[in-house]
C-alpha cells in the first residue's frame, strides 16, 4: 500500500504543478511568438496548426525537476547516483532539444541543428553517462533477469549505451507528430517503468528513480490537458528528446533494455516505418507506406487524428501491460 500511496502522491503532485505551470507557460510562449513551423506535405489539417506554440516540453520538464529537488531537500527521497544519472540525461537532452527548437524558431523553418551536431552532442552525453555509470560500480553487462541471460559486452558496452540513448530519444521525436500522441504514449511508458523500477531491488536508488517516473507521469498528464486535440502547444524537440533519453536511462540502470523494446513498442514501430520507407524509396524507388512515420500513413488512409491517437495509445497500453508482466511478475 505504501508503494501505491507514494505513486499516487507523486502523480498528483506532477499533474497539479504542470497544469498550473502550463497555463502561464503557454501565455509566455505566445507573447514571445515561439511557434511551430508545420511542413506543407502534411495536408490542410496540419497546416492549420502553423504558429501553435512549441517548446512545450518545459511544461513537464521544469515541474518534474522542481518536484524532485523539493522531495530531496525535504528528505522524502534520497539522492542516489542512479537518480543523478537519470536527471542528468533528462536535463542534457532537454537542453539539446531546446537548442534545436530555438534555431528552428529563429530561422522560421524546420532547419534546426544539423545531423552532425545532433549526433556529436548525443555522443558527448552518452560518454558522460557511461563514465558515471561505470564509476558507480556497474558492470558492462546486459542482464535479462527473467530469462537468466547475462552478456558481458566489455568495451562495446559504451557503444550499446549510445545506441539505446540515441535510438530511444529519436524514436519519441519521430512519434511526436499528432496531438497528444507522444505525450500519451510516454505517460504510459513511464508509468510502466515506474512499476518495473520499483521492483528492481538490485538497482541502487530504485525507489527514487521510480518516484521520478511517477512524477513525470503526472506532469505528462498535466501537459496533455493542453496538448490533446486540438493542441494548444507542442512539446518540440525540447520535450521529445528528453523523454526518450530519460526512458532509455531508466531501462539501462535497471537492466531492462530488452523490456524497453516492449514498453516502447509503438515508438519502435514508428521508427521502423521511417527506416523501411527510406530504404524502399532509395533502393527500390517505391513506397511501402503512403507516408511515414506510421501515424501519417493512417491519416492518408482517411483516419481522423483522434482515432489514430486512440489506436496507438491502446497498443502502447497493451504492450506496457505485457512488459510489466515480463519485467516484474514472470
Amino acid at each position: 500500500m505504501l508503494v501505491l500511496a507514494k505513486a499516487v502522491m507523486a502523480i498528483m503532485l506532477g499533474f497539479s504543478f504542470s497544469v498550473v505551470f502550463g497555463y502561464f507557460a503557454i501565455k509566455w510562449l505566445k507573447k514571445k511568438h515561439i511557434g511551430q513551423q508545420v511542413c506543407g506535405d502534411l495536408g490542410e489539417r496540419h497546416l492549420k496548426k502553423n504558429g501553435t506554440p512549441t517548446m512545450g516540453g518545459i511544461i513537464f520538464i521544469i515541474p518534474t525537476l522542481i518536484i524532485m529537488v523539493a522531495l530531496v531537500l525535504t528528505g522524502k527521497i534520497e539522492f542516489s547516483t542512479n537518480l543523478f544519472i537519470v536527471l542528468f540525461v533528462f536535463i542534457a537532452y532537454a537542453i539539446l532539444g531546446y537548442i534545436d527548437d530555438y534555431l528552428i524558431v529563429k530561422k522560421h523553418n524546420n532547419d534546426g541543428l544539423s545531423i552532425f551536431w545532433k549526433l556529436a552532442l548525443q555522443i558527448v552525453i552518452a560518454l558522460v553517462f557511461f563514465y558515471i555509470f561505470m564509476s558507480s560500480g556497474n558492470d558492462p553487462i546486459v542482464d535479462i533477469h527473467t530469462l537468466g541471460i547475462k552478456i558481458n559486452l566489455g568495451w562495446l558496452y559504451g557503444m550499446f549505451l549510445l545506441f539505446v540513448l540515441v535510438a530511444s530519444s529519436n524514436a519519441v521525436n519521430i512519434t511526436d507528430g499528432l496531438d497528444g500522441l507522444a505525450g500519451g504514449l510516454s505517460a504510459i511508458a513511464f508509468f510502466a517503468f515506474g512499476l518495473i523500477t520499483w521492483a528492481a531491488k538490485w538497482t541502487s536508488g530504485n525507489e527514487e528513480v521510480a518516484i521520478f517516473c511517477f512524477v513525470l507521469v503526472g506532469c505528462l498528464v498535466g501537459y496533455l490537458v493542453y496538448n490533446s486535440h486540438p493542441a494548444k502547444i507542442f512539446m518540440g524537440d525540447t520535450g521529445s528528446l528528453a523523454l526518450g533519453a530519460a526512458l532509455a536511462s531508466v531501462a539501462i540502470i535497471t537492466n531492462h533494455e530488452i523490456t524497453l523494446v516492449i514498453v516502447a513498442g509503438v515508438f519502435v514501430l514508428e521508427t521502423l516505418s521511417v527506416i523501411i520507407q527510406w530504404i524502399a524509396i532509395k533502393k527500390f524507388h517505391t513506397k511501402v507506406f503512403l507516408m511515414a512515420p506510421l501515424h501519417h500513413h493512417f491519416e492518408k488512409l482517411g483516419w481522423s487524428e483522434v482515432d489514430v491517437v486512440r489506436l496507438f495509445w491502446s497498443v502502447g497500453l497493451l504492450l506496457s501491460m505485457a512488459a510489466i508482466g515480463f519485467g516484474v511478475w514472470i
